[in-house]
């Protein structure tokens, strides 16, 4: 069943503008990237493009240092898992989901992101300390786009 799933991923991939995917799926981290067009000096060539690469990696979750603003903040970044809008809270009236420093359980609501008119709600896979948040409210998100930093030692 998986292996249908990677080759539809596959196909995407070799049939669109994307040059990355990345996606996880039953505990495995697959990423699958597109290499980049050779080009040539005349025009009357065609650009031709090598086949996509597969590298998979087991997960639980994913764990980055991510460079901000001449400062390393260590912690598990939370991807975004669609293109949106980013929300940091659930309505202009309302408190934020979450601010830098608080501490969050597993399953809390982050963040929502607004994908085709519809509010899906972006929960907290661990618990810890949020420790940056990447994005300002109401930006536009692009999926993998980091949006926090999360420290599960804090």
């Amino acid at each position: 069943m998986w292996q249908d799933k990677l080759k539809e991923i596959i196909y995407i991939l070799e049939h669109s503008d994307v040059n990355e995917i990345d996606v996880t799926f039953l505990g495995k981290r697959y990423r699958v990237v597109k290499s980049a067009p050779v080009s040539t000096d005349s025009p009357d060539q065609k650009t031709h493009s090598a086949p996509a690469t597969v590298s998979t990696t087991e997960s639980s979750p994913i764990e980055t240092e991510t460079p901000v603003a001449d400062e390393t903040v260590a912690g598990n970044e939370v991807l975004s898992p669609m293109p949106g809008t980013f929300y940091s809270s659930p309505s202009p009236e309302e408190d934020t989901f979450v601010n830098e420093g608080d501490k969050v359980n597993k399953g809390d609501t982050l963040c929502i992101i607004e994908a085709m008119k519809i509010m899906n709600e972006i929960e907290a896979e661990e618990g810890g300390v949020v420790r940056k948040i990447l994005v300002e409210n109401a930006d536009p998100v692009e999926y993998n786009q980091p949006l926090f930093i999360i420290d599960p030692s804090g």
